[in-house]
């Protein structure tokens, strides 16, 4: 490949509290801390590949949800594929998520983590 070899190793979520973001997702996902440092963490799952990182932002605002005119928008947001939708908000909510009042559609649940990140659950239909 011209320009050398390029792989994605992680998507990066800022938030106030790094540490404790990625506790957040390292429990929901049952991944492992890759690399700890100040102001930045890196989870993975435990057979390797592309993983999730959490960056200290002093600014950081959360994103509303759904989107509002002048309000903070959403540049992006995580989707993860479960069997049970009822259970893995159980577990995100265990954890610290809400769940978020606008919900889209009936095989999504859209769930606020403890940052205010929206994510979203889906179920394969």
């Amino acid at each position: 490949m011209a320009g050398g070899r390029m792989q994605l190793t992680s998507t990066v979520l800022n938030a106030a509290e790094p540490e404790r973001l990625a506790g957040f997702y390292r429990h929901l996902l049952g991944w492992e801390t890759v690399v700890e440092e100040p102001g930045w963490v890196r989870i993975g799952p435990p057979d390797g590949g592309t993983g999730l990182a959490f960056q200290s932002e002093d600014a950081y605002v959360p994103p509303v949800w759904p989107a509002t005119p002048g309000e903070q928008q959403m540049m992006m947001h995580l989707d993860i594929e479960v069997d049970d939708l009822d259970a893995a908000e159980q577990r995100a909510r265990a954890l610290g998520a809400t769940v978020a009042p606008h919900q889209p559609q009936p095989d999504v649940r859209v769930v606020l983590d403890p940052a205010g990140h929206p994510f979203c659950f889906w179920v394969r239909t």
